[in-house]
């Protein structure tokens, strides 16, 4: 029996697997994992589907963790908690609040699982904040053997250290347990400025917030900036009004916008002008709400995207850059550029590795070209030792990221030692870290 395709979020990614297994529990995906070993399959574990990359496609087993995607366990002193990995944050964040509790820090999107959301660097934006996978402090995995392991500051250190932002290549991870804080409020301020504006007083947008990002409209001057204040969690809340979080979120954010991308897939020479009507039609607006309502919103606008970490100095040169690729090529850009800023860390392969970093993302609307863009925008990271996310898309190759990374080659050592014979890789892990010495799939 054929078993059904499989596409990521956005309809870039398609896969077939040979066969799809949903487990209830660890035992079963330790069997499964001795299963695909038995039948000469390699194995993908998938969340939700929303990164852009191929790192989560699979070519032989899929396991789908949609049934282990229970809140585990709560310490409400100590602030530890412990979910299922396959739990969506947008499911994970209520239940913490719940327990007076939140994570320290989110991306603007909430669909993706903990596992696939720690396992491919997924970050929000916050000078003294590091992207979520530092808050991990202990993870339950399945390694290739079929054995299940745990890993903390105590126990198997070296294991965790890698595995935070392990890329699915060490195992499935079936439990993460997190350091979380007390529930807190974000005070937010949304206004758009003129990008000059924004780039002369960078420093102080950056530093003078809890939380700052923008996001730049292509072909105008315009940035959206996002200033946020962390208070406390019985601070007296001014949630956006329902009426106008509809017409913002249903109508605006993603109808009109899609409106407005459907017609620049059929006119591209419609995009700039396009752009110039949504930069027109922003406004100030201040609201207070707590943290997991606001970090992430909703996204029905369905695109393609790339996105880079580079040493936070040379974020002003980047822009200029950007600026200039703009003037000079032909792109029709349709999406905002999101600009984000974020602690350095020390996880092994984190784009933030030892490193105070600036993301850049870029976008295209998913009908609409987007590889010469992509391209362009890739050009022009090179010159900056950039990083990329690994749940976005990227062309770089094992040789390329080698040097990007200061400890690439001990991280292959431990994939190559936990899975020499890569039950748990794909056509992608194999071109960003190379195959395994005794992989059957080895190029």
């Amino acid at each position: 029996m054929t078993t059904p395709e499989w596409r990521n979020w956005s309809g870039h990614v398609r896969a077939w697997p040979v066969r799809v297994v949903a487990p209830a529990n660890v035992d079963e995906v330790a069997g499964a994992v001795k299963d695909a070993v038995r039948d000469g399959l390699r194995l993908k574990a998938a969340g939700s589907g929303h990164s852009f990359s191929e790192i989560a496609a699979p070519d032989g087993l899929q396991l789908r963790l949609d049934r282990l995607a229970r809140l585990v366990r709560v310490d409400t002193a100590t602030g530890l908690v412990t979910a299922q990995g396959g739990i969506p944050l947008h499911r994970l964040n209520p239940l913490l609040a719940g327990h007076g509790l939140a994570m320290e820090n989110l991306g603007d999107i909430d669909r993706q699982t903990i596992t696939g959301a720690i396992s491919t660097g997924t970050h929000g934006t916050g000078a003294r904040f590091g992207g979520i996978a530092t808050q991990v402090q202990g993870l339950e995995l399945v390694l290739a053997d079929g054995s299940v392991v745990s890993t903390s500051a105590e126990e198997r250190p070296e294991l965790l250290e890698f595995a935070r932002v392990g890329l699915g290549a060490l195992g499935v991870i079936t439990k993460v347990t997190l350091r979380c804080v007390p529930s807190f409020a974000l005070h937010v301020i949304d206004e758009p400025m003129p990008l000059d504006r924004v780039l002369a007083e960078l420093d102080e947008l950056v530093e003078g917030n809890d939380h700052f990002e923008f996001f730049w409209f292509p072909y105008t001057d315009t940035a959206l900036t996002r200033r946020f204040r962390r208070l406390p969690a019985d601070t007296e809340l001014r949630p956006i009004g329902r009426l106008s979080h509809w017409f913002d979120e249903s109508v605006v954010t993603n109808v009109g916008f899609g409106t407005l991308n459907r017609i620049g897939t059929r006119f591209p020479g419609f995009v700039p002008r396009a752009n110039r009507i949504v930069s027109g039609s922003l406004s100030r607006r201040e609201y207070t709400d707590l943290s997991h309502r606001v970090f992430a919103s909703r996204r029905d606008v369905r695109f393609n995207e790339g996105e880079y970490a580079f040493p936070r100095e040379r974020f002003v040169d980047v822009v200029a850059e950007v600026r200039a690729m703009l003037d000079r090529l032909d792109l029709n850009v349709a999406f905002p550029f999101e600009c984000r800023f974020v602690a350095a860390d020390d996880i092994p392969l984190a784009p933030t590795y030892r490193r105070t970093s600036a993301y850049l993302a870029f976008h295209q609307y998913h009908a609409m070209p987007y590889r010469p863009f992509f391209d362009a925008m890739e050009d022009i990271f090179a010159a900056v030792e950039g990083r990329p996310h690994w749940g976005k898309m990227h062309r770089l190759g094992a040789e390329q990221l080698r040097t990007r990374y200061p400890r690439f080659d001990e991280f292959v050592a431990l994939r190559d030692r936990l899975d020499p014979t890569g039950v748990f890789t794909n056509p992608y892990l194999d071109k960003v870290l190379g195959p395994p010495p005794a992989c059957p799939h080895r190029a």
